[in-house]
Order: C-alpha cells, then sequence, then structure tokens
C-alpha cells in the first residue's frame, strides 16, 4: 500500500510545524530566564484568541494540518502567557 499525500495538503503540514515551532524558544527563554518581561501581553493575549480562532475554523472544516498546528502553538502561547503572569508578578 502506497501512502499518498497531496502536495498541498504536505505544504500545510510543513507550514503548520514551522509556525508552532517557532514559539518553542520563546518559551524556553522565558522558562530559562524567568521574566517575560519584555513580552507584550496585549500582543499575546490577542494572538492566542486568534489561534484559538484558527483551532475552531479547522475543526469546523476538518482540517488535520489546520487542528494540529493551531492545538499545538495555542498551547505553547498560552504557556508563555501563564508564565509571563506569574513572572511578572514576582517582579
Amino acid at each position: 500500500m502506497t501512502l499518498h499525500i497531496p502536495l498541498l495538503t504536505l505544504a500545510g503540514y510543513c507550514a503548520a510545524v514551522c509556525t508552532t515551532l517557532s514559539f518553542v524558544p520563546q518559551l524556553v527563554r522565558v522558562w530559562r530566564l524567568r521574566s517575560a518581561r519584555d513580552i507584550s501581553l496585549t500582543m499575546f493575549l490577542v494572538f492566542s484568541i486568534g489561534v484559538f480562532l484558527w483551532l475552531v475554523y479547522g475543526i469546523s472544516i476538518r482540517s488535520i494540518p489546520v487542528i494540529l498546528a493551531n492545538a499545538v502553538t495555542l498551547a505553547l502561547s498560552l504557556a508563555i502567557l501563564i508564565l509571563k503572569l506569574r513572572f511578572d508578578r514576582q517582579h
């Protein structure tokens, strides 16, 4: 049996991996420094709402690349937001 993935779907998966993984270094940096002072709370709140809405959209159209990318990105974004709130209160 041959696995056939349309080129557009493959592009979607590649885009999902790139955009999702881009948040990992930021999360690691915030965790290591125990500071998120340079991160805009408003930007991350608006971004997280946007990612949540993309997730809802992906679910509604049943697009696995959109669902996976936005579910993971939302988790990473919320983790950064939580750490920001936590570390900002400590300073």
